[in-house]
């Protein structure tokens, strides 16, 4: 998957992203519904987010439930020797165990984050990584606990009636998920790629009947299976600075203050973690002077022992979607 990224200079206009927040609430709304709660023409909703979607602004894939995918996790920060930064992060973002990767501001870390089984995390840290000699050091931390993640994040151009009224119903999470078969998992696959794919297209692919499809859809929407996330370059939403916030937290005060992190704006995932710190904070902030204010303002009050910043240069891969930078001139 691939997805391109426009000059930074390029900014949507107010109903782009307005437009943007829309799938942000529920990826696979339809144009009709998104026109009437933002009051606009569905040929309108049509029109735009086809041009982001064929100028390569705009992505929407199928994410897996916070839960079952964050937590045991790997968070990974790769040091790397001078200049060799881009290929270990193009390494790392064609495996598809790894939905995340960025180059740190620096040049000499890759942040990335791993879902995969043991095996395969024993081969890449102790094998494979090392043996490219360009890595100098790699911290790993386990996801103990996800306070929220980047699904869950929306850039705050629709009101809170907009926002509720694009919502899908809250489905009472169950205790187990109920069996997939071949066709689940098919339908599930093809989201992961394209998650506004219709119920026709979406039938076409697989070979079944459109009623079927959305049967089976809904299905799995009320299993919280059909979570979808909205990649876009968050400099075309207003927000220049992306920067992780590495905390240590008193531990009886880390539930206080990851979930205090998840409710603000400007928080695209919070986790619990194992290593050196005790809990991850992910943000965007419109300017650097953002980013500090939010450090006094916000963290400051909320009696973290240490905080380490450290700032995204580059975003490689964001929900499993790969970003091509923009050509330079």
């Amino acid at each position: 998957m691939d997805l391109a990224t426009t000059d930074p200079d390029t900014v949507l206009d107010t109903l782009d992203r307005r437009l943007v927040c829309a799938l942000q609430v529920d990826g696979r709304a339809e144009p009709g519904r998104i026109a009437e709660v933002l009051g606009v023409s569905a040929r309108t909703v049509t029109r735009r987010l086809g041009r982001m979607r064929e100028a390569g602004v705009l992505r929407v894939v199928r994410m897996p439930d916070v839960e079952d995918a964050a937590v045991g996790a790997l968070l990974l920060r790769v040091r790397v020797l001078s200049g060799r930064a881009d290929a270990i992060a193009r390494a790392m973002a064609d495996r598809p165990d790894v939905p995340f990767v960025d180059v740190m501001l620096g040049g000499h870390e890759v942040g990335a984050v791993m879902l995969s089984d043991t095996g395969a995390r024993d081969r890449l840290l102790y094998g494979q990584l090392p043996a490219t000699g360009a890595v100098t050091e790699t911290t790993t931390h386990a996801v103990l606990h996800a306070f929220s993640d980047a699904g869950q994040w929306q850039a705050g151009y629709l009101t809170g009636p907009e926002a509720a009224a694009l919502a899908r119903p809250v489905v009472p999470r169950r205790a187990a998920p109920p069996p997939l078969d071949g066709l689940d998992r098919a339908l599930l696959d093809r989201l992961e790629e394209d998650a506004r794919q219709s119920h026709a297209v979406l039938a076409g692919a697989v070979g079944a009947p459109e009623s079927t499809v959305r049967r089976r859809l809904h299905r799995l929407d009320e299993a919280g299976l059909l979570r979808t996330h909205a990649t876009v370059d968050p400099r075309l939403l207003g927000m220049a600075v992306d920067a992780n916030l590495w905390l240590d937290v008193p531990p009886g005060r880390l539930a206080e203050v990851g979930a205090a992190l998840a409710r603000h704006p400007q928080v695209h995932g919070v986790f619990a973690t194992s290593g050196p710190t005790n809990l991850l904070a992910t943000l965007f902030c419109p300017d650097h002077d953002g980013l500090y204010r939010f450090l006094t303002d916000t963290l400051g009050p909320l009696g973290v022992a240490r905080a380490e910043t450290t700032i995204t240069a580059r975003a490689v891969k964001r929900a499993g979607v790969l970003l091509r930078q923009p050509r330079r001139p």
